[in-house]
Formats: structure tokens, sequence, C-alpha cells
């Protein structure tokens, strides 16, 4: 069974914890994907293929999934008190239009930023935020993933009004956990990346970019 919250487990690369009107986690540099660990989801057949490259507004990260479903991320301390809002810029330049995403058959994004946050002993006990750039859903849409009620997929954009454009986004991830899981969270404890496409068998083609944590 796809278990989409993997990361949860958080053994990621630790960045230290950071004090600062703006938190920039990833950097998007060969260096910094050679010691990333890239994880597959149980089940899915090939592992999505990440690459960086550069264009004039900096590093970013090319993310091509053909059936496939794996993801990157780093455990990192994030003073949501200080640096509630997450900050994304990302383009879907190929999506997957006609599925359900909130059905398990069809709960494949292009593009997904998980906020994550330690709530007990064992990764599954953990709560994340699955903020998606979605191929079939409006900007706004929230859904449990149908794996599990502990991670929730909330639209932050849609390939229905911005296909193939890089699209900046900004969310309150302290509001979110509260909105979507009732809990007051001070910090959080990690983010991940993820493009899948192992339940739709589909070809999948996304780009982020300048992803970071701001006091406003």
């Amino acid at each position: 069974m796809k278990i989409v919250i993997k990361f949860l487990f958080l053994s990621f690369t630790l960045i230290n914890y950071l004090i600062a009107d703006e938190i920039r986690v990833f950097d998007f540099t060969e260096s910094e994907l050679a010691k990333l660990e890239v994880r597959k989801v149980r089940g899915a057949e090939n592992k999505t293929v990440y690459t960086v490259g550069s264009n004039e507004n900096g590093n970013f990260l090319k993310a091509v999934a053909e059936n496939a479903a794996s993801g990157l991320g780093k455990e990192v301390k994030i003073d949501l008190n200080k640096t509630p809002f997450i900050n994304i810029t990302w383009k879907i330049e190929k999506d997957l239009p006609g599925i359900k995403e909130n059905t398990k058959k069809g709960h494949d994004f292009s593009a997904r930023v998980f906020a994550v946050k330690k709530t007990g002993a064992t990764p599954l006990s953990n709560r994340a935020i699955n903020y998606v750039f979605s191929s079939n859903n409006e900007v706004g849409f929230n859904s449990p993933s149908p794996y599990t009620k502990k991670s929730i997929d909330n639209v932050l954009a849609s390939t229905k009004n911005s296909l193939n454009k890089w699209v900046t986004v900004k969310a309150n991830v302290k509001e979110d956990f509260k909105r979507f899981h009732n809990l007051d969270v001070n910090e959080l404890d990690g983010l991940a990346i993820m493009s899948d496409t192992d339940n739709s068998k589909m070809k999948s083609v996304a780009y982020f970019q300048n992803i970071y944590f701001s006091a406003d």
C-alpha cells in the first residue's frame, strides 16, 4: 500500500535550527542533491528522477516521474512563531489530467511539498500538510490523503490556469496545522519534496524553486 507520508520518519539530512526573518530550506545544487537521500515509495515501480538546473532567478530542481514515486527532504527546525509562512515557486510542464486526486487510484501530484510535524514516538504518528500543485482541482481545495488522515492535501496551485507557468504561492503553516489537524504547532520538524505518478501510471514533469519560510 502506498503511504504518502513515508517521509514522516524524517531520516533526512539535518540542518541547524535558524532564527531569521527568512529561512531558505533548499539550495538546489549538485552538491546538495548528492547528499539528500532519495526514498522510493513502497510499491512504486520506479524512482522519480531529480536533476538541478538554473535560470535567471537562480537554481531549481526538475522532477520527472514516469510511473514513479520517490521524494527527498530535510529534517529542519522552523520556528513557526517567527517564520510561519512557506513560500514556494514552482512550475508544472506536464500535468496529470483526468485523475481523481482524493482517491487511492488517483492520488498522484506532479509537485508536492510536505510540511511535517513530529507528534509521537514513531514516524507514522506524525502529521503533515501536503501542499500540492494540482492537475484537476481548484486552488483552495483540500482533502485528507486517502491513505491516512494524518496528511492533508491542500491545493496551492492548479494547472487549470497555470500550466507550464512559474507560479509563486504562500501559505501560513502554523494556521494550517491548527485548521486541518487542530494542533497548535510552534516548531516544524521537516520538509519534503515529491513528484509521484505510481497510481495513475502517467508521466509528469515539474520544477521547484525558491522554497523558504518567512515572517510575512
